[in-house]
């Protein structure tokens, strides 16, 4: 199968293809996260930026947690990322071994598990007969890799990520 978020890793044809297989929120989330990675100095987009992006762009992506103080404690430990919690993963690539580690034509500019995280977005927004990708879809293909960074948080912020992927597994978020 090919990877359809190969080409996500810049601006030009290639980004304006993905951009059209996802919402306008998730497109939002993931020019985030990208804005993110290079403001704290990181190599690439991991899960951890895509979940900090979901989180402060999506009410339904917050909405899917259990209450604001679990939202909060979520978000504070993602603020600290560049400053104490995660530093541990300062000029590291994100490898969560859901997918094998690509060495030559991997996604420009994403962890391997951040890219399998979008695949795995858009392969639940077509299940569900949606045309486009949205912010519930990245979120369930997140909580979807137990070794992500993303999921790491989570844990340390004491979501009880299977019950929030079966959350999850009930809603199918309304894409075009």
């Amino acid at each position: 199968m090919q990877n359809r978020t190969a080409s996500s890793g810049g601006d030009g044809p290639a980004q304006e293809e993905l951009d059209s297989r996802l919402t306008v929120e998730l497109a939002t989330v993931v020019s985030a996260a990208r804005r993110r990675a290079t403001r704290d100095g990181d190599r690439q987009v991991d899960t951890a930026h895509l979940l900090h992006g979901l989180l402060e762009t999506d009410p339904a992506v917050r909405a899917a947690f259990d209450g604001s103080p679990q939202v909060a404690r979520l978000l504070g430990y993602l603020v600290q990322r560049s400053i104490g919690y995660g530093l541990q993963w300062h000029g590291t690539i994100e490898d969560s071994g859901a997918v094998p580690t690509v060495t030559e034509g991997g996604v420009p500019g994403w962890s391997p598990a951040a890219a399998a995280a979008m695949d795995g977005a858009l392969d639940r927004a077509h299940a569900g007969y949606a045309t486009r990708a949205g912010c519930l879809d990245l979120l369930a293909a997140l909580v979807d890799d137990p070794e992500s960074r993303a999921v790491e948080v989570l844990r340390r912020a004491s979501v009880d990520t299977a019950r929030l992927a079966a959350r999850l597994d009930g809603e199918r978020p309304g894409g075009d």
